[in-house]
């Protein structure tokens, strides 16, 4: 049998994995083959979002696997245009019939986009349908802490998750240690730092594997594990797709997290979701 990867407790009581399939931009039957894929290899997080138009793929990707559905722990994110309570159970819906599930185990508030200021309402949302038992868990993806603040102080609700962009060159320390101080699971998008080879061919990542006999991704992937963080490394091909989540036979000691910890080039160089969202 597969070997599975281990998870971590969620605040409200769910088991989340702390390696999963990201499925932005793949789509149709490219994204079923994807997830399909994924869930023979071992996957059992998979992260979708109402913006990647590919719930349906995802979705049919999940029956083909033949796994069953409560065995899968199934992400998805909803626009702005849900930031209502009203809004957010519309959108859970539309999601559900898309990918075909009666439940979701983590919804997402895809960005906060304070120049719309709905965020609190989209989280007090969220709450209903976490007691509804319709969600599993409740998340935020792309929150800053002053937005999460913002949330806990308006309505005493503390997310399970904050979906983030975090890779070696984006290291999101505030966030991180907030994150932790409230007992939220930080998790990281776009983990390999997206489509350019620049991470995977930093001499400083390219040493250390090589030094383990493993891939500059599998040495990234490693490093986000290690911080108790989840990932959602994106692939549509099966071999990478087995790689990404073959980490779990080697260990990097300290002075290797922190040379890659050294390589993190500020909060610049992340996406501002203070003025981006959708």
């Amino acid at each position: 049998m597969t070997a599975l990867a281990p998870t971590i407790p969620l605040l409200h009581g769910a088991q989340i994995p702390v390696i999963g399939l990201g499925t932005w931009p793949l789509r149709g039957a490219e994204a079923a083959a994807a997830v399909r894929t994924a869930l023979e290899a071992g996957y059992r997080l998979v992260d979708t979002a109402e913006n990647y138009q590919n719930e349906d793929g995802v979705g049919q990707g999940i029956r083909d696997s033949g796994i069953d559905r409560s065995e899968i722990f199934v992400t998805t994110k909803f626009n702005k245009r849900w930031h209502s309570v009203e809004g957010a159970r519309q959108a859970f819906e539309a999601s559900c019939q898309r990918l075909g599930v009666d439940y979701i185990d983590l919804l997402l508030i895809h960005w906060p986009n304070p120049d719309q200021d709905r965020y609190v309402q989209a989280v007090k949302g969220l709450a209903a349908l976490l007691e509804a038992g319709s969600v599993r868990a409740i998340g935020s993806s792309n929150f800053k802490p002053a937005h999460l603040q913002r949330v806990i102080e308006a309505t005493g609700i503390v997310v399970d998750v904050n979906q983030i962009q975090l890779s070696p060159y984006t290291t999101r320390e505030s966030t991180r240690a907030f994150d932790a101080e409230h007992g939220i699971v930080t998790e990281s998008w776009s983990p390999i730092g997206g489509s350019n080879d620049d991470l995977r061919s930093d001499p400083v990542i390219t040493a250390i594997a090589e030094r383990h006999g493993k891939t500059p991704a599998q040495v990234v992937l490693r490093w986000h594990v290690q911080l108790g963080l989840v990932t959602i490394p994106k692939s549509g091909h099966p071999g990478r797709i087995a790689e990404n989540i073959d980490i779990f036979d080697f260990e990097l000691d300290a002075d290797e997290m922190a040379s890659i910890n050294a390589l993190d080039q500020g909060e610049a160089a992340a996406t501002d979701s203070d003025t981006t969202g959708h």
